[in-house]
This record gives structure tokens, C-alpha cells and sequence, in this order.
């Protein structure tokens, strides 16, 4: 048996606890903001994203001047980290780390 485990037990009912208290007005607010924030970020990333993968559609000057496989690259990752910022503020999972 873990040495801790008197730890392990306390610190998981106290979640369980916190996740039956009600939030304040102040909470459901922080809530609400994060979560708008987030879903804005998503779509700015996911559109830099398809940005950057279409960018000979857009812009053939800057497509000229760099890496067509640079571009595609980097517009994979954000368009994963944009999706990633939309479901986060699906989730709204902000309050379980405190």
C-alpha cells in the first residue's frame, strides 16, 4: 500500500466535495469569460491555421519567400492547438485546479 494514501483519500473527497458546491455569480462569470475568451482564440488559431496551409491562395508574394512544407507545418499545429482552445471552452473545466 502507498505510504500516503491518507493523502490520496482526503485530497480526492475534497474534489468530490468541490464539485457539488454551487458556484458564486463572481465564479459563473470568471466561467463565462474564460470560456468566450477561449472559443475566440480557437477560431483566430484554426483560421491562422488555414491561413497558413492555403497560403498561396491568399498571398503568392509571402508564398514565394518561404517554405511551402514550413508553412503547411505550422499551419497543422495551429489549427490542432486552435480545435485544442475550442473544446477547452466546451469543457470549461478552469476551477478544478484550485
Amino acid at each position: 500500500m502507498h505510504r500516503y494514501w491518507w493523502f490520496k483519500k482526503k485530497y480526492n473527497m475534497a474534489l468530490e466535495e468541490f464539485e457539488k458546491e454551487e458556484l458564486s455569480d463572481r465564479e459563473k462569470g470568471y466561467l463565462r469569460m474564460r470560456s468566450i475568451m477561449d472559443y475566440g482564440m480557437g477560431v483566430l488559431w484554426t483560421g491562422m491555421g488555414i491561413f497558413a496551409i492555403f497560403i498561396k491562395k491568399f498571398s503568392a508574394d509571402l508564398a514565394e519567400k518561404y517554405d511551402s512544407t514550413a508553412f503547411k507545418v505550422f499551419g497543422a499545429v495551429c489549427i490542432i492547438y486552435g480545435l485544442f482552445r475550442i473544446y477547452r471552452g466546451y469543457k470549461k473545466n478552469y476551477l478544478r485546479d484550485r
